[in-house]
């Protein structure tokens, strides 16, 4: 890496949709044409250097097209677009499986619209699972609906495959994610305060306190897993009960409590790295755990089974990971209080593709967020921009 990674390029940034069909049946979002999905698009496009090659971020539910990473690699001279999804900003309906149809209408638009040649995906937090899972179907399509048996069907879409994939600060699933913050202490999911006193990491009369032993980690994350696995049945026994009623189509809206409460919070020897001790990049997990921008904090049955559900849900970066038959880069930040090295570390070690590299950044936060984090960006984009020149996805300057 030299001296080209420091040039500055001028760029535009051009908001743009993407509408298609939607097949659906049902009304995904509020507002706009049912009968329609538009997807809210940005591409930003250096303005002295041509390219056909682009990278293409999504995030389940958006929101990331002004985060430091996107500018940055459109200063370095790389054209990038950030496509949310139909769920911009609320999960509480959404599909992963039509999430990968999103990303594949964005990719299509981007080659026979735009006139892109190849597409790099950038797998940007929780759109890491979603790179790897969308790569994994366009590659060989073999998912046919999702969990609840509803659409879409994966392999009728003809989805694009990329030529290459970036994982950058990402976990490995948003159903992994989630079950490992879950409060595994709640017993009553409608009542929240019937608690197991030994498992309640804010109770300050438990007598488990960090740091934990082994012992009581296995536990608790044993605990977690059983606690997801109790949702999920209710979750199947709830839709059974619909269609028994003849009203299968029918859905229902419930609260998931607690979903903030990882050990590795409270005690920094698990999953050990730089970040803060007592803070999770949403704040203080205690108030984080109860509030309402938790994880899945509001849900609906088909988009449980679909996104948070331990064993029914299909968008999981490791088992999808090993799959890969393209090039790719996995970056993990070590003072990163949302996904930790283990998710980094998990993630590289499934890619089953050979040609793969992984590096971690010291110092570096999730979102390079502040004046201090700015030597640690530059490094990120220096990797990403080595990467991709080695690759011949970008030219030197």
């Amino acid at each position: 890496m030299g001296d080209a990674q420091v040039v500055r390029h001028e760029y535009e940034r051009i908001p743009y949709l993407v509408a298609f069909q939607n097949h659906s049946g049902v009304r995904d979002v509020y507002g706009g044409l049912a009968e329609i999905t538009v997807l809210e698009s940005f591409l930003l496009k250096p303005t002295d250097r041509p390219s056909d090659t682009v990278v293409v971020f999504m995030h389940p539910i958006g929101g990331g097209a002004y985060l430091p990473m996107i500018n940055a690699l459109a200063r370095a001279g790389h054209h990038v677009i950030y496509c949310n999804s139909r769920f911009r900003g609320t999960d509480t309906a959404l599909l992963m499986e039509k999430v990968v149809e999103d990303l594949g209408e964005c990719i299509k638009d981007a080659k026979t619209r735009l006139g892109y040649q190849r597409v790099v995906l950038g797998g940007w937090s929780g759109g890491g699972s979603l790179s790897v899972f969308y790569q994994q179907q366009a590659q060989h399509p073999t998912v046919t609906s999702s969990p609840s048996g509803d659409g879409p069907d994966l392999t009728a879409l003809d989805l694009p495959a990329a030529d290459g994939i970036m994982l950058l600060a990402a976990h490995i699933s948003r159903h992994g994610t989630l079950t490992e913050w879950l409060d595994a202490s709640i017993l009553d999911e409608s009542d929240p305060t019937k608690r197991d006193p030994e498992l309640d990491l804010y109770h300050p009369d438990n007598p488990n306190q960090p740091p934990y032993s082994p012992e009581f980690v296995t536990r608790y994350r044993q605990a977690q897993v059983d606690r997801n696995r109790r949702i999920t049945a209710w979750v199947k026994k709830k839709l059974a009960e619909l269609s028994a009623q003849g009203r299968p189509d029918d859905e229902f809206g419930f609260v998931v409590h607690g979903t903030m409460a990882d050990p590795r919070w409270l005690d920094p020897a698990i999953d050990p790295n730089e970040r803060t001790p007592g803070t999770c990049y949403l704040g203080e997990p205690q108030l984080v755990n109860m509030s309402p921008v938790g994880l899945a904090r509001f849900c609906t049955l088909r988009s449980w089974l679909s996104q948070w559900s331990y064993d029914d849900a299909h968008g999981d970066g490791v088992v999808c990971g090993r799959d890969l038959v393209i090039p790719a880069l996995v970056i993990g930040n070590l003072a990163d209080n949302a996904c930790t090295p283990s998710h980094t570390r998990r993630l590289f070690q499934a890619i089953g593709h050979p040609d793969k590299e992984m590096y971690e950044i010291p110092g570096a936060t999730h979102y390079y967020a502040g004046s201090d984090q700015r030597d640690k960006l530059r490094q990120a984009v220096d990797i990403v921009t080595d990467w991709l020149i080695r690759h011949d996805f970008a030219r030197a300057e």
